[in-house]
Formats: C-alpha cells, sequence, structure tokens
C-alpha cells in the first residue's frame, strides 16, 4: 500500500543524522531496537553513527515500503515530534487533541510540578518508538 509520494524523506532522515548519535534518525526509519542501542551508546559509541550516513537511503527505502502513507505526513509529524515535542503539537497535527493538550498542559507546568517533566519525558519516547505506526492507522 505505498505510492509514489513515498513516506520517508532521505533529506529528513540526514537532519535527524546529525542528532543521530542519539538514535533519532533511527527512530525515524522504524528502527526502534537499534534506535535505542544508538541512544544507549551514543551511536555504538559514534562508529555506527558514521556507517549510517551510507545506509540511510536504503533505511528510507525500507521505511517507504512498510508505512502507509495518506493524509498525515510523516515527515511533518517527524519534525515536530523532534523539536517541538514537549508542546504535543505532533499529536494536535495527527487529531489527537486530548493528548496534545496533555502535553501542552504538562510543558506549561513543567517548571513548577517537576512529575510534569517525567509525564513528558515518557510521552515523547513512547512516540519516538511508535510513531511510525500510529501514522500508519491513522493514514489507513
Amino acid at each position: 500500500m505505498n505510492d509514489d509520494r513515498g513516506t520517508h524523506s532521505v533529506l529528513l532522515g540526514y537532519l535527524l543524522w546529525i542528532f543521530g548519535f542519539i538514535g533519532s534518525h533511527r527512530f525515524y526509519y522504524g528502527r526502534q531496537v537499534t534506535g535505542v542501542i544508538w541512544f544507549c551508546t551514543l551511536g555504538l559509541f559514534l562508529v555506527g553513527w558514521i556507517i549510517d550516513l551510507f545506509l540511510i537511503p536504503s533505511m528510507a527505502r525500507d521505511a517507504d515500503h512498510r508505512y502507509i502513507p495518506g493524509p498525515v505526513n510523516y515527515n511533518l509529524t517527524w519534525i515536530l515530534l523532534t523539536f517541538l515535542g514537549p508542546l504535543g503539537l505532533h499529536r494536535f497535527y495527527m487529531g489527537k487533541i486530548f493528548t496534545g493538550l496533555l502535553y501542552l498542559c504538562a510543558s506549561g507546568v513543567f517548571f513548577t510540578f517537576p512529575l510534569a517533566g517525567l509525564i513528558i519525558a515518557l510521552g515523547i519516547l513512547y512516540d519516538f518508538l511508535t510513531l511510525n505506526e500510529q501514522l500508519s492507522r491513522v493514514n489507513a
């Protein structure tokens, strides 16, 4: 169920690769296990991170075949999650208004209520691990 638009951009993959020593590009392409390994080992001690520079085009092709394209854009959602995740904008964009409001409210009280920071961190981690599948369900 793939069309010519594709779901995952090589260009965005390289942008996330800059932060790849924490695994962001691996999460983007749906490789959660290695994303967690990259996160815990700083990109396999930077060696795996450098090798990924050459693997990104094939990871993009693989992701294009695995995930369902549709009206909710994967690239925009991943940009919102990666750079504005605590505000919940990626959740609003996917139509998940309640959890978007939860992220937004928790980020507003983060400085006065430390538990809110933990809630946000767990939510963002959950989204990094499951965002591609969430988007496929929304786009189906």
